[in-house]
This record gives structure tokens, sequence and C-alpha cells, in this order.
């Protein structure tokens, strides 16, 4: 009588993750590499990808990940286009976890740093969407990660107003996105995530210590990226241990 592995009966999905160079972008691509999907990971620094792909192919030489040098910001989004059709074709899940953030009392802020959080928060995860849906399959995810920082009646933070409005702005467009893409078939979350202890949080609250390592919530991502969308679509979800 033959048996079937659990490994066996993983279907295997063709994800695009940006933000994957560091913190829990990094991780996540690790977590779902190493689950035997197929990887295209983002991110605007050489070096920091080169990093993934030695750790990822030490871990599992058989592994498929394609590390990309992009600006999802400021290069052409026809070049990542025509690179994703080359590796995939079609594709399954889009995780959006690239961002920045500003630090920095309101009355001291500027436009230019509001625009660059909504820009950077916002703006860049538009065009990625925009672009890469046509290639998506049906019954395919898109997963943005958002803040508890934009959660509505959490607790907020002095200094992080400008972060923290963009990601608010992120969970909407979530909300929007899923009613437009309906008839594509195509569900579309957002989790919004709280501490986790990566340089952005060390950054926001320097000194703070997460009782969450990135490479939980990391596999969090993970996880939810894979089989969120059968039991949620349009939601935003909060990941956090306090309340509010």
């Amino acid at each position: 009588m033959q048996t079937t592995s659990l490994d066996d009966q993983i279907e295997t999905k063709k994800i695009v993750i940006t933000g994957a160079s560091s913190g829990i972008g990094f991780e996540t691509a690790i977590d779902l590499a190493l689950k035997g999907h197929q990887i295209i990971a983002i991110a605007r620094t050489k070096e920091k990808l080169q990093n993934l792909h030695k750790i990822i192919k030490s871990l599992n030489p058989d592994a498929k990940i394609y590390p990309v040098v992009f600006d999802i910001l400021n290069d052409d989004e026809n070049i990542l286009t025509n690179f994703v059709i080359q590796q995939f074709g079609a594709f399954n899940i889009l995780i959006n976890n690239a961002g920045t953030l500003i630090n920095k009392p309101f009355k001291q802020l500027t436009e230019l740093d509001m625009a660059e959080m909504f820009q950077s928060n916002v703006l860049s995860h538009f065009r990625m969407i925009q672009a890469l849906i046509p290639l998506m399959q049906p019954n395919s995810h898109i997963v943005n990660v958002g803040s508890m920082g934009g959660y509505q009646g959490s607790s907020k933070f002095s200094g992080l107003a400008a972060y923290s409005a963009s990601k608010a702005a992120l969970h909407n467009l979530t909300e929007c996105l899923a009613q437009e893409l309906i008839e594509d078939k195509i569900s579309v979350n957002c989790l919004a995530l709280g501490s986790a202890q990566t340089e952005m949080l060390e950054k926001a609250f320097p000194g703070f210590q997460s009782p969450v390592q990135a490479f939980e919530m990391g596999q969090y991502l993970a996880d939810f990226a894979l089989t969120g969308n059968k039991f949620f679509n349009g939601k935003i979800l909060p990941v956090a241990l306090s309340t509010p």
C-alpha cells in the first residue's frame, strides 16, 4: 500500500515578496522557501539579498529562490513584470512587506516626511499590485503588511504620526481592493502587525525588547499567506499581544 507524506500533499506556490532583505520579510522568505515554495524575493540592497540566497541554499540546496534587486517605488515595473513572467508565468501569492519608518515629533514633521511615508508604505504597494495582478491566478492571495500603529482604536505613540497614518491608508486600500478584485478571484487581506524584534522596531522604540522574534512573525506571515485566503477577504487582522 502506497502512502503519501504531508510534503507530497502540499501544493507548491509561486510567491512574490517585497522587502525581503531584512526583518520579517527576510524570515518569511526563508520559511516559505524551506517549505518548498518558489520565491521571488525583492529588495533594494544587493548584498542583503545575496545573503538571503546564501542562507536559503545552505539550508536547502534545491530551494527555488530568485533574488531581485528592485526599487518598488522608482524602478520601471515593466522590468519586474517581465522577470516574473520569465520565472513563473503566473503566480499565486503577493506579499507586500516593504516599508520604511520616520520617528519624529509631529511639530517637526515636514510635508516631505509625510510624502515619503505615503510613497514608501502605500504608493509603492499600489504600483506592485497594479502591475502584477494580471499575472495572478484565480484563488490567489495578496497580503499587505500593515501595523498596529495604523489600526483604528489601537494605542498610538508619539513620533509615529506619519508612519501610522500611512499604514492606516494601506489598511483602507486593502478593504477597497478586496471588493474590486472579487471577479478576478483574488483575495486581499492585511495583517496589522504588532511588535517584533527587527531593525525597524529598534528605530521606532530604541532599547525596547519585543517578546516576539522576527523569525516567529515571519513564520506567522508565511502561514497566513498560504492559507489565510481560505478564511478571510478584505480583513484587517491585528497580530499583537496587547489590547488595544
